[in-house]
């Protein structure tokens, strides 16, 4: 029994994840991670991940930094590690420990990317990474009175470039180093090198790799999304970030204003949260976007479907009536909606019977999406919708969620407490109980 249950499991598991599948196919991912994520007891399945997602058939760019690397090499040479601000004050004697140090980390990525062991998820691929001076670097110059010499920032991403590889099926490897049109080598933020990137190839996602699950909130709590206003509220606000976060913010609100479709946050010390990130709805990590991914809207005919696919297992379950597809044809327009993501995930309708009563109906969220508030959302819509049809009092028929119903006003009526027309219709197997609430 359990090794069927595991086996529907799969079926089921497989089959959702098949819509990403189709609509990441083509895509340009822009993949960004630190030199931590490379030390780290993770880099190995990293690169299954990475391979999984160029075996679908998404264009990858990945874009890399060193600075553990780095700070290593300082340390054996017995070099300071100097910062101003968030640039290294680089030297002649601490770019070469950064070239060694970037160099090094690029070849452990390469070699990472080539396994094809047996018995491994990299089997039988073949990836070719690569790398080239697709970055076009300039001097910092002096701030603040500090020369931060061979400091640098992006002046220019050859996207015509990277594109090129990315249709011949190449992974795109960039480095944080650039090169001056007069031949010199700039250190560079790889945060910086990630932003510019995927806005230059109007990347459809860019993903930081961070020290953090994601964006949190004072005490700790995830932030599953954010819009970029609140992003950049959060960056004037939340000295509670980890160091990643305070880099990687306000660069993941750039990229999203600059036209970057999502920018997603996520941790680097779990193993899969970057398929756990991009194949699942709730995801794991925080998702910031120009606007709301969230819109609560009335119901359209194109939403049939999706009304369908969320309150199918509600009817079988018995929790609301069954309707058929001709039925919410019909009826689209008494239905309210909320879209998540491109999905609905929730719906309520209204329907009208006489001049002062109306009935609430349909209600339904999406299980994983119950903890959002999203049904509250809905019956208040549907609330406003009534009063402006004036509409004076509002009822429900329920089964199983009688105390929601109250906990949000409705008060407990009779089977005769209904217009004539419903009790004519009113199912006496199914005993709904009979909720009412005066607006």
């Amino acid at each position: 029994m359990s090794q069927e249950l595991s086996s529907a499991n799969f079926v089921a598991w497989f089959r959702s994840v098949a819509p990403y599948v189709n609509l990441f196919r083509g895509k340009t991912f822009l993949i960004a991670f630190g030199g931590k994520a490379i030390s780290g007891p993770l880099a190995r399945t990293l690169a299954y991940d990475v391979n999984l997602l160029a075996a679908l058939g998404i264009r990858l760019v990945l874009v890399h930094g060193a600075r553990p690397q780095i700070e290593e090499e300082l340390r054996e040479k017995d070099l300071p590690s100097l910062y101003h601000g968030r640039y290294r004050v680089t030297d002649a004697a601490a770019l070469d420990c950064v070239i060694d140090a970037v160099g090094s980390v690029a070849l452990e990525i390469e070699g990472l990317l080539s396994q094809g062991l047996p018995d491994t998820p990299m089997a039988n691929s073949t990836i070719r990474v690569v790398g080239g001076n697709f970055i076009t670097a300039k001097p910092v110059g002096v701030l603040d009175g500090i020369d931060m010499q061979y400091a640098g920032n992006v002046r220019k991403i050859d996207a015509d470039g990277i594109r090129a590889q990315l249709s011949l099926g190449n992974i795109v490897l960039l480095s944080s180093l650039g090169v001056s049109p007069t031949g010199e080598i700039f250190n560079l933020a790889m945060e910086e090198v990630a932003e510019s990137a995927a806005i230059a190839l109007g990347a459809d996602k860019l993903l930081f790799l961070t020290d953090s699950c994601g964006a949190t909130d004072i005490d700790g709590s995830l932030l599953d999304e954010l819009t970029v206003d609140a992003a950049d509220r959060l960056i004037r606000l939340g000295d509670w970030l980890s160091p990643d976060l305070k880099r990687y913010l306000p660069c993941a609100v750039r990229a999203s204003r600059s036209g970057v479709g999502r920018v997603h946050l996520i941790g680097y010390d779990e193993d899969g949260t970057l398929l756990r990130e991009l194949f699942s709805r709730g995801g794991v990590g925080t998702i910031i976007t120009r606007e709301s991914l969230e819109q609560l809207r009335d119901a359209r005919a194109d939403d049939i479907g999706g009304l369908v696919a969320l309150i199918e297992p509600l009817e079988e379950e018995g929790t609301l009536v069954r309707r058929s597809r001709e039925l919410l044809e019909r009826e689209i327009t008494q239905f309210s909606v909320i879209e998540h993501d491109g999905m609905i995930v929730g719906c309520a309708a209204l329907y009208p019977y006489g001049e002062s009563q109306a009935e609430l109906a349909c209600l339904a969220v999406h299980p994983k999406y119950r903890r959002w508030g999203y049904g509250e959302q809905l019956m208040k819509r549907i609330e406003v919708r009534a009063r402006a049809g004036g509409v004076s009092s509002l009822f429900v028929l329920t089964t199983v969620t009688s105390h929601w119903f109250k906990e949000r006003g409705f008060v407990e009526g009779k089977v005769e407490d209904l217009p004539s027309e419903k009790r004519l219709v009113y199912n006496l197997q199914r005993r709904s109980k009979v909720f009412i609430k005066p607006l």
